[in-house]
């Protein structure tokens, strides 16, 4: 029913030195496992709805899903063209799913022509699939790193000028 107040009872005696900050966090006892902060977690994909249509370019370190039309060059990390999607440009992307319609050169480490895929310009890639039933018009150029800002050219015209002086 009642209870002893412990504020005047003698404590452990405080002693003014010991009575400082407290330590710092002590140091892992295994090199390396040094605490760090947790990674940020991935954004979703950016989505480009069907009844959008975009002219520029559009460039960024995430994902795209493009499901309307672009009329200008992509990069991303991860790109995805829908079914019903037109771009008329350079798509440049470490993954390239391409489900819709591409009038331009595409550039990526992966690329994926699914069988509703329509391509018409060069792939360079560093590996790629092309499903049963994709549409290809173009070239196909295999490199180690196909993103790099020029592509390999295969061969130059040569052009030579005659005279008959």
């Amino acid at each position: 029913m009642f209870s002893k107040s412990r504020i005047n009872e003698p404590g452990p005696a405080k002693d003014p030195e010991t009575s400082k900050a407290p330590e710092p966090a002590k140091k892992p006892a295994v090199p390396g496992m040094e605490s760090k902060p947790a990674p940020k977690a991935k954004p979703p994909a950016s989505v480009l709805s069907s009844d959008l249509t975009i002219t520029g370019n559009l460039k960024t370190s995430g994902d795209i899903q493009v499901e309307g039309t672009v009329e200008g060059d992509i990069r991303a990390h991860l790109l995805t063209i829908g079914e019903n999607a037109t771009i008329r440009g350079e798509c440049i992307a470490d993954d390239v799913v391409i489900n819709g319609h591409i009038a331009g050169r595409v550039r990526g480490l992966k690329v994926r022509l699914t069988s509703t895929a329509k391509v018409e310009g060069d792939i360079i890639h560093k590996t790629i699939a092309i499903e049963s039933g994709a549409h290809f018009e173009g070239s196909v150029q295999r490199q180690d790193d196909p993103l790099s800002a020029a592509p390999k050219q295969l061969a130059k015209p040569v052009s030579s000028s005659s005279s008959d002086a």
